[in-house]
């Protein structure tokens, strides 16, 4: 049977449409944009005379460490949160218990805990470890509040594998780390997919843990090194945008290539 047309969700459509590209054809259009061009013209208008100095600016201004830096604190976060979320979410989900409830709820917690509020006891902790100023600084942080919702959105993705499968498993002799790395990671791909792109945003977008815990430029990351555009005398518009711009591109690809996995994370164990 085909549906009737809906205009108003067309309209809705368009309407949420122009509100995500115009700040993306803005951001694009200025950073081609020469400064003095940009602080005297209209955003909207595309740039009279188009220029990638801009982009030129931003690669010799150590973008590309910055990127590495910030690639390396968004895999070992990764990392950790996989390591640990993965086996929590498979036992709060496989043990039928008051203390692994309680212990499930007490974690999830951490979802409620700003991040702010823990700055100083981190920093503390990160100075008596001698790790201030280093990458080491920011990643476990950065992973453990990424974990709550990780360890959430895991649970809910092994609650869709069958129990028969499970059942199965056990008759056949198998083991529970053989039923985690044979049946589990392979049955909820999606929403590990899911918390790996989740847990590396929190990695790619963080601002505070840098700031607070690194100072010298070989441990600056992307955030941070938007500041290079920034002084008392003004602020480098088109050489900023341009530097966001390259920051979006590689988030932008990740996204392309997992699409799919997020989308099977989202719809269950195995994407049904």
């Amino acid at each position: 049977m085909k549906r009737p047309a809906n205009p108003l969700a067309g309209l809705g459509a368009v309407i949420w449409l122009a509100v995500v590209l115009v700040p993306v054809y803005v951001m694009v259009s200025v950073s081609l944009t020469r400064q003095d061009e940009a602080l005297g013209g209209n955003a909207l208008r595309p740039p009279r005379h188009p220029t990638l100095a801009n982009y030129g600016t931003v690669l010799d201004n150590g973008f590309g460490h910055f990127l590495a830096n910030t690639v390396l604190v968004a895999a070992m976060v990764v990392g950790i949160v996989l390591v640990l979320c993965v086996p929590l979410a498979y036992v709060a989900v496989r043990t039928r218990g008051f203390w692994s409830g309680g212990a499930f709820r007490l974690f999830l917690l951490g979802v409620a805990v700003p991040a702010q509020a823990v700055v100083v006891p981190l920093y503390l902790m990160i100075t008596k470890l001698n790790l201030y100023d280093s990458l080491l600084a920011v990643a476990p942080p950065t992973a453990a509040f990424a974990m709550p919702v990780s360890v959430l959105v895991l649970t809910g993705t092994l609650r869709d594998i069958p129990e028969e499968l499970y059942e199965a498993m056990a008759l056949d002799g198998a083991s529970p780390a053989r039923m985690l790395f044979r049946l589990v990671v392979p049955l909820a791909r999606g929403g590990i997919g899911t918390v790996v792109v989740y847990a590396s945003l929190q990695a790619w977008n963080g601002f505070l843990f840098p700031l607070i815990f690194t100072q010298s430029e070989d441990s600056r990351m992307l955030t941070l090194g938007l500041f290079t555009y920034v002084s008392q005398f003004g602020v480098d518009i088109p050489a900023l945008l341009a530097s966001v711009v390259l920051s979006g591109v590689p988030v932008f690809a990740v996204y392309l290539v997992a699409r799919r996995t997020l989308v099977g994370g989202l719809m269950g164990a195995g994407g049904k």
